[in-house]
């Protein structure tokens, strides 16, 4: 760069005297097309901000790299993702839940009857994960819904065990839906029904809202199937049974452990 300068000075001062110097251009790549004057003020001009290029250019990457170092810290903060809010809705996760509901069941299998039977139902769940359970259900239905019109034929009561697979989705905020398929035995006394003890199964599903992690209201229905021979059947008729329907439905509480 000084080299630079002292040419331009050396132009300067040739150019105040009045002599004309003849210089070649392109010195670097072996031209020799010859200039005069002021050709050599402007190649020399080119050299000195070829010079300071480099200069530049070094300067700009340092203060570059400075900011980058400065934001680096930041930018891996930024990418520490924020823990997220623990799910307010649906069932929360216990391996058990037992329930006591009050309920209704129709009467189909008494000849004449008249009203249904109101009784209740209490039951366990063992639950494996947050949509799949085995639960176990008993019911006992005793006192008739009503007694107009001389009421039920004999003094009838129903009690049944039950037991299957129940699934379980939540709906929207703290309900959840759940449906169940279910096997086992049911009885109906006080009407001298054969045979004693049936085979019975059915399916159904409810509702669930949840009150807190541990206490639930519960609302469902189901429709059970049992065969009993009619009541005047004989043992000339081998006492043959008849499949007959009945639908329930029930309301209560819901306890988680």
């Amino acid at each position: 760069m000084a080299g630079g300068l002292r040419a331009c000075g050396l132009e300067r001062a040739v150019e105040r005297k009045g002599v004309e110097r003849i210089v070649y251009e392109g010195t670097e790549n072996q031209s020799r097309r010859p200039h005069r004057g002021h050709a050599l003020k402007r190649h020399r001009s080119h050299s000195v901000v070829e010079e300071c290029f480099p200069l530049k250019s070094k300067f700009q990457v340092s203060i570059l790299a400075a900011i980058t170092a400065a934001l680096m810290p930041l930018a891996m903060s930024g990418q520490v993702a924020p823990e997220r809010p623990p799910s307010q809705g649906g069932a929360p996760a216990f391996k058990y839940e037992a329930f006591a509901l009050a309920g209704y069941t129709s009467l189909n299998q008494v000849n004449q009857s008249r009203y249904g039977l109101i009784g209740g139902r209490a039951g366990a769940t063992r639950d494996f994960g947050k949509h799949f359970g085995i639960t176990a259900i008993g019911s006992y239905y005793k006192p008739p819904t009503g007694k107009g019109g001389g009421g039920n034929p004999g003094d009838p009561s129903v009690y049944s065990a039950l037991a299957g697979p129940e699934f379980r989705a939540t709906l929207y905020g703290n309900f959840d839906g759940m449906l169940h398929g279910l096997l086992g035995i049911e009885h109906t006394g006080g009407e001298h029904m054969t045979p004693n003890i049936s085979f019975a199964g059915g399916f159904g599903g409810g509702l669930i809202y949840n009150m807190s992690p541990r206490w639930a209201l519960r609302a469902s229905g189901d429709r059970i199937g049992a065969a009993f021979s009619l009541s005047n059947n004989t043992p000339q008729l081998a006492y043959s049974p008849h499949l007959h329907w009945n639908a329930r439905g029930e309301f209560g509480v819901v306890f988680r452990f």
